[in-house]
């Protein structure tokens, strides 16, 4: 049974915006959540996949770890950032990754770059700074430590989406969420065993619904929805992560957005959309 890929879009971003609310109900160790986070979805996966009888690991071996550990590390950054700053100023941030994207692909891939682009990185570049503009530059400034660990963060994810981009031509959907997490479960597995405190039964079931919904699910419908929408339409619904993150911030902790958080993130939304929207056009022309 198939569900219609809007919702799907939708319902994923939704539940991605929610990973701030399960980050700070859980009060563990960063690095119990990221376990939580990675090994869960890694293992259900694992198992489905071995009673598919799927052959893992054939191809595009180095790449797929390259790609799995970078999506370790900015993970990591990523719970990190929500332990320091707001929900709204953290999904606002993460969502600075195609324009890093859109950088890389000049420096790294080559690709030309006309005014419009340069206008729109330059903006997005502003939004950053508004995002800034009321936060002490030192790293006692406890926002200021939380919005430039997920800045790290997004500039990771965006070289993990260039990666696994590659890697998704020759895997399916669900080994491809299986590879993205495999590097991280194993590498946070002794921090389970070695954290204090340790994880109660309450937080056990909440950190496995935390790594069901958001390390599998939520990419799960991500990709069968972009298989069946145009992507302009996808990117657009994607935004509504952002929306949802803020939400979740005011109702289940009272954040308020202030002047330079709306105007800021509006910058870095905008053109983070038209980016993307002017990346999906050169590609419809070379296709």
């Amino acid at each position: 049974m198939k569900f219609n890929p809007y919702l799907e879009v939708l319902l994923a971003a939704t539940i991605g915006g929610s990973s701030g609310i399960f980050i700070r109900y859980l009060d563990l160790p960063v690095t119990t959540i990221t376990f939580f986070r990675l090994f869960i979805p890694a293992l259900i996966l694992f198992i489905y996949l071995k009673w598919k009888k799927v052959k893992l690991f054939r191809r595009n071996i180095k790449l797929m770890l390259l790609g799995s550990s970078l999506n370790a590390a900015r993970l990591f950054l990523f719970i990190m950032a929500y332990m320091y700053t707001s929900i709204a100023n953290g999904v606002i941030i993460l969502f600075t990754w195609p324009i890093f994207a859109a950088i890389f692909s000049i420096l790294i891939l080559k690709e030309k770059v006309n005014w419009k682009t340069l206008g729109l990185i330059l903006l997005a570049f502003v939004g950053i700074i508004m995002m800034y503009i009321n936060k002490e530059f030192s790293f006692t400034n406890k926002d200021f430590v939380g919005m430039t660990l997920m800045l790290v963060s997004a500039i990771c994810l965006a070289f993990v989406i260039i990666i696994f981009k590659e890697v998704l031509k020759e895997n399916d959907n669900i080994e491809t969420v299986f590879y993205q997490n495999i590097v991280g479960a194993v590498v946070f597995i002794p921090f389970i065993f070695i954290n204090f405190p340790k994880p109660t039964i309450p937080q056990i079931g909440l950190g496995a619904g935390y790594g069901i919904l958001c390390g599998m699910v939520t990419f799960i419908l991500f990709f069968s929805a972009l298989k069946r929408l145009k992507v302009a339409v996808y990117s657009l619904l994607c935004y509504w992560e952002v929306v949802a993150g803020i939400f979740f911030g005011f109702l289940f902790f009272k954040e308020i957005i202030t002047w330079n958080m709306f105007v800021g993130g509006a910058c870095i939304i905008l053109s983070s959309l038209l980016i993307r929207k002017n990346a999906e056009k050169k590609q419809c022309k070379v296709t």
